[in-house]
């Protein structure tokens, strides 16, 4: 494996997935699918064609505004401590990054707190956190089941704990979850309507999912549905793969699908990091005809699009997240509910080659976000 995409296996696993996942990922594996029905002709005026087209121009539009649009109005009280607990993975340690950059606006100190994933190792930074007797702790990815203890022991303290990315609800300690199960639905919509609009609904498609990512199970539910919906009679498979795969087998076994299932048009994967690697050996496999898109892209997908190897990618808001959680602690220390925070409806986009932003690195979809946040701050 090339250096580029072994640096995409470690940034990929984002922040999205849950610990409960984690406590899963033996060697036990395999593959499911569901029936696939007969791809159906469409015509290009078709009311779900033009429904996807609609919803596709609307999720192709670059955000230009943060989801809250109310000032502080208060005086933010400085030299607040924040213990940020980090997942184990590269993408969480990239919000502690976004996290962090929005505190030292405040002048706020920020203490990382590293695990492996584990449920130790986060049980243990929980009770370092105790300890430690921060103002508020930040996590991502973690479901209340493994710290459920320290959860009620902070929450005895009054230190509110706020979190992203995790299939959990709030309440009973956690103050603030953004991107929850109800959050996410939306990425498996945008998903689909770019494939039914690539295709002119008329695909023949393949979902890859790593099911025991729980977090994940509304985007393949909403994909399925939207898909169907605009898609009536096209050809939908799904495939569950085991972590295991990613980084190893998975461009083997996307490789070994096609060419047994040679009139699929479209593969998507439910997180990019999936698709590392699996350009690269379907164009070495001579499989040249097939379009791709992956939920939640990374870097290594994004140089895909630009090169013409992968076409589409849900790209995520890691950076308006981290500082919406700055936002909200900025509320909750002058006093205010958190409610403006918990209701906001972070941005999404949907990346082709015609709107893609950067390559390079992960990038902020509201490019002047920092400015908006700070302008709430008062701090312009």
């Amino acid at each position: 494996m090339s250096s580029r995409p072994a640096r995409a296996v470690r940034r990929a696993l984002t922040a999205i997935v849950s610990v409960s996942a984690l406590l899963a990922l033996g060697a036990c594996g395999g593959t499911g699918t569901t029936p696939a029905a007969d791809s159906a002709k469409a015509t290009s005026d078709s009311p779900g064609l033009t429904a996807a087209r609609t919803a596709l121009a609307k999720y192709s539009k670059r955000p230009d505004k943060i989801p809250v649009t109310e000032p502080v109005g208060k005086p933010i009280p400085t030299g607040k401590k924040i213990d940020f607990i980090l997942c184990g993975v590269q993408s969480c340690s990239d919000l502690a990054k976004f996290f962090t950059a929005g505190a030292n606006q405040l002048g706020w100190k920020v203490e990382l707190l590293p695990t492996q994933g584990t449920p130790e190792s986060v049980q243990a930074a929980y009770e370092h956190a105790l300890r430690n007797k921060p103002d508020a702790v930040v996590a991502s990815g973690f479901p209340r089941a493994v710290y459920a203890k320290q959860l009620a022991k902070l929450k005895a303290a009054g230190i509110p704990v706020i979190q992203s990315n995790a299939d959990d609800v709030v309440g009973d300690g956690i103050e603030l979850l953004n991107n929850g199960p109800k959050d996410v639905g939306v990425q498996g919509e945008m998903l689909a309507s770019w494939v039914v609009s690539d295709s002119g609904a008329k695909a023949n498609t393949v979902y890859f999912d790593l099911p025991t990512y729980s977090i994940l199970k509304p985007v393949k539910d909403s994909f399925a549905a939207q898909y169907k919906k605009w898609c009536e009679g096209c050809a939908l498979d799904t495939v569950d793969v085991p972590i295991t795969a990613i980084g190893k087998d998975m461009p083997d076994r996307v490789v070994s699908y096609v060419r047994s299932h040679p009139k699929v048009t479209h593969i998507v994967f439910s997180l990019g990091l999936l698709n590392v690697g699996v350009p690269t050996a379907l164009k070495t496999a001579g499989v040249t005809d097939k379009r791709i898109a992956v939920n939640v892209g990374d870097a290594q997908n994004y140089q895909y699009i630009e090169s013409g190897l992968s076409q589409g990618a849900m790209a995520l808001n890691s950076h308006e997240t981290a500082w919406l959680q700055v936002d909200a602690l900025a509320r909750h220390f002058t006093g205010q509910s958190m409610d403006v925070n918990q209701k906001a409806v972070l941005p999404n986009m949907l990346i082709t080659k015609d709107n893609l932003v950067a390559t390079l690195d992960d990038f902020p979809l509201v490019e002047d976000y920092q400015a908006q946040f700070k302008a709430l701050w008062g701090l312009n």
